[in-house]
């Protein structure tokens, strides 16, 4: 069986737990990162040279780190084709999305992430919150306009959705102000209809 390494709190191990159920991939879950520790032990550092999560180790032993590689993985070896298809420039079409989460959505979203819920009020950088607050709106603008006229970011319900959408639910969760981006939010509301997204991407903010 599938292993994932990592806290489910971690917006990076809720896009592989979310691909896992949307695949039907049994897998079991160990705790780490955060509070739990274990990334910087000798036994995960064998897996995995930095001391981050989700790390995933396969039946046969394979390990693999990053999340958005892992995702591509996962739908390489376990049927997911309709998730990430083999012609290159549909698939083109969803990977773009996918790195463009990694950088540049998710440097932002963290910023304010980490310093509205994981930061005490005393020693939060507001200028460097709200600094992000507007370069996320102006992010997601390309969002609401790559949105026109399409259900999801590639067309059809892809990993670029997986990918992005654990930071589409912290924005409209965290208490910011938001510019009105129609499709954004009805897009949001279409992942929220997907199970998978709804357990693992949608609940409280910790």
């Amino acid at each position: 069986m599938l292993t994932i390494w990592g806290r489910n709190t971690s917006s990076n191990v809720m896009k592989v737990l979310w691909l896992c159920d949307e695949l039907g991939i049994p897998y079991h879950r160990e705790e780490a990162g955060g509070a739990f520790g274990r990334t910087t032990e000798d036994f995960y550092r064998a897996m995995n040279p930095n001391p981050t999560v989700p790390t995933i180790v396969d039946t046969d032993g394979y390990t693999l780190w990053e999340s958005n590689v892992i995702l591509r993985y996962l739908c390489a070896t376990r049927g997911g084709e309709r998730l990430f298809p083999a012609d290159p420039r549909a698939r083109g079409d969803v990977e773009r999305w996918v790195d463009w989460q990694q950088t540049s959505h998710n440097p932002r979203m963290s910023t304010m992430f980490l310093g509205l819920i994981r930061t005490p009020p005393e020693k939060r950088d507001m200028a460097a919150i709200e600094a992000a607050r507007v370069q996320t709106a102006g992010l997601n603008d390309m969002l609401e306009r790559q949105l026109d006229g399409r259900d999801y970011l590639a067309g059809d319900f892809s990993i670029a959705d997986i990918a992005l959408g654990p930071q589409i639910h912290r924005w409209f969760a965290l208490p910011i102000e938001r510019p009105h981006q129609p499709r954004l939010r009805a897009w949001y509301d279409r992942l929220l209809s997907h199970a998978g997204y709804a357990k693992h991407c949608a609940g409280g903010l910790a």
